[in-house]
């Protein structure tokens, strides 16, 4: 917190009776601060956007949200000394348990209760990771069609390429017989990246529920035995989540990718001694997508998040990061990421990255299981 801890606040009734029902019927996050920075009121949405419960919320100040000098109370300063709506717009809202970018604030005098502000927060990063899932699509659909000609066009010279270098080598002298596995190895090699551009492809996937945990430790599993032997891990899971409704193996090939990513990170030139990567789950209500020509739409409540304590993602990079072919590693094929987003996207999910400087969020909103729809 950005002081030390108050004592509990007297709480006026702020918003009762009809008001406090229609405020609570509200999808935007509303707030009411008192003259003396205590919260008085939030409504339902404000819980899960502060990431506390309203029990907690009223029984504190402010200040014990964000910091004393954020721009949020140079606002509420304005509202007060002008009697009227104030906006700011793109804040970062950030604290113990929120980080919150791309914030729209409004800031309005509440005239029952002198001295005090209510305050709307809309977050527009849903819409922005939204808007970015469908470039992200249509990038994977372009591979797509690539992969396409490159498997009908390359894999069969390929083969032929392969065949002649093999009876090369059982021909010629030791020196030429190391070129001739030198052209196998490289035809090997570009023979398996045009199959995992094949994976691109607009095939159906095969669907059941999954225990995203079992299939997260199996991830974790894989990694601390092979490429994250070195890196410490911490699980911070729901128990009580429903199941994915996925493609398990599919699902175990994204976070591995993901978790990879996160590795190399840390085993970078700016490598930390306490390098960890965290793993958590989560019910986050509230994120909807239309499925295709919009006849009806699909929850998204489950949240995957694979974090690390790396040095963050370049800010040029960012906006670029799941385009085909993309990449910061010499050793990488830039489809990691495509891939992922693909494959999240055909699970009907979205992916977003958030990253700054000592922190990467790479998270995943998923569909659950239908209550209608039954268990094998």
């Amino acid at each position: 917190m950005t002081g030390q801890a108050t004592p509990p606040l007297c709480t006026p009734a702020t918003v009762t009776g009809p008001g406090r029902i229609v405020l609570d019927a509200l999808p935007l996050p509303v707030m009411v601060v008192g003259r003396d920075m205590a919260i008085h009121y939030v409504n339902a949405s404000a819980e899960p956007f502060l990431g506390m419960s309203r029990t907690h919320l009223v029984q504190m100040r402010l200040t014990d949200i964000i910091p004393a000098d954020h721009p949020v109370f140079l606002l509420i300063e304005q509202v007060r000394d002008h009697g009227q709506t104030v906006v700011e717009h793109e804040v970062t809202l950030e604290g113990p348990r929120l980080h919150r970018e791309g914030v729209t604030v409004h800031g309005a005098p509440m005239m029952e209760e002198p001295g005090s502000v209510v305050l709307t927060f809309h977050d527009s990063s849903a819409a922005r990771v939204l808007d970015r899932q469908l470039t992200f699509r249509s990038a994977a659909r372009s591979v797509a069609g690539m992969a396409a000609i490159l498997a009908h066009e390359v894999k069969n010279p390929l083969s032929g390429i392969r065949g002649a270098a093999q009876l090369l080598e059982s021909s010629v002298g030791e020196a030429d017989r190391e070129l001739a596995v030198l052209i196998q190895d490289e035809v090997n090699r570009i023979r398996d990246l045009v199959d995992r551009m094949d994976m691109f492809s607009d095939k159906p996937i095969e669907r059941r529920p999954v225990n995203i945990h079992r299939v997260l430790e199996h991830v974790r599993r894989l990694a601390q035995q092979g490429f994250a032997a070195d890196i410490r891990f911490e699980e911070v899971y729901d128990p009580s989540l429903p199941p994915v409704w996925g493609n398990r193996d599919q699902l175990v090939q994204v976070l591995l990718n993901l978790v990879k990513n996160a590795a190399e990170a840390l085993h970078g030139p700016d490598a930390r001694p306490d390098a960890q990567i965290t793993l958590s789950t989560s019910y986050r209500p509230g994120i909807w997508v239309s499925t295709v020509g919009g006849k009806r739409r699909v929850q998204l409540p489950l949240l995957v998040s694979v974090r690390d304590n790396g040095p963050g993602i370049p800010e040029n990079i960012r906006p670029h990061l799941f385009e085909p072919f993309l990449t910061t590693n010499a050793s990488g094929s830039g489809l990691g990421l495509a891939l992922a987003g693909k494959i999240v996207g055909d699970h009907g999910g979205v992916i977003e990255v958030e990253s700054r400087p000592g922190q990467t969020d790479v998270l995943l909103h998923l569909p659950v299981v239908a209550e209608d729809r039954d268990m094998p």
